[in-house]
């Protein structure tokens, strides 16, 4: 089984951003990127209707890096400290050694290249410092860019379900990306 502690969090730095533990300031930004719906579009959780919806959702996640069943990263732009997305390795299964991977950006950021620069952050840490053996990314199939950034990082479609997931009344298809630890991984 996989086994790891975090006894410190880890801040990961990339080219153009800084990846930083969520912080209780971060509840004004998180709740004007989960209230918009272009953003949460492709996302199966409920938007959030106020800010305490942001403050409880910052609250869970950090019980769950606590509780080591998750690892959650904001986004930031280098030299900045503002929040303009979340990423993180929101399942764990130690016994498998597998992650799953999770990731939302404001929209004024998207199409600059920041997802694939904070995916191939998460992975490369997953893979070498976690010892995670497999991540697996889930999307909606007409989430496009979702699907180029996850084939841009070495991710390989596996699986199309068909209808298997139901939200907010309608059935959706999935579409299941897998990468494996090892030769393939940067």
């Amino acid at each position: 089984m996989l086994s790891f502690q975090l006894t410190e969090f880890p801040v990961l730095v990339t080219e153009r951003m800084v990846l930083r533990p969520l912080r209780a300031s971060d509840a004004g930004p998180m709740f004007t990127m989960r209230s918009d719906q272009r953003v949460m579009e492709h996302v199966n959780r409920p938007m959030a209707r106020t800010v305490e919806d942001a403050v409880a959702l910052i609250e869970l996640i950090n019980a769950r890096i606590a509780a080591q069943e998750s690892l959650h990263w904001a986004l930031t732009v280098k030299g900045e400290d503002a929040f303009i997305g979340l990423i993180g390795l929101w399942r764990l299964v130690k016994e498998d050694h597998l992650g799953e991977l999770g990731y939302t950006l404001m929209q004024p950021y998207w199409g600059m290249g920041y997802a694939s620069e904070a995916i191939a952050a998460v992975a490369e840490y997953g893979f070498r410092t976690m010892g995670l053996h497999r991540i697996e990314a889930i999307t909606r199939p007409q989430n496009r860019a979702s699907i180029r950034v996850l084939e841009k990082n070495g991710f390989v479609r596996e699986g199309y379900f068909k209808q298997n997931v139901f939200w907010n009344g309608a059935f959706h298809d999935s579409v299941l990306f897998g990468r494996l630890a090892g030769p393939t991984s940067p």
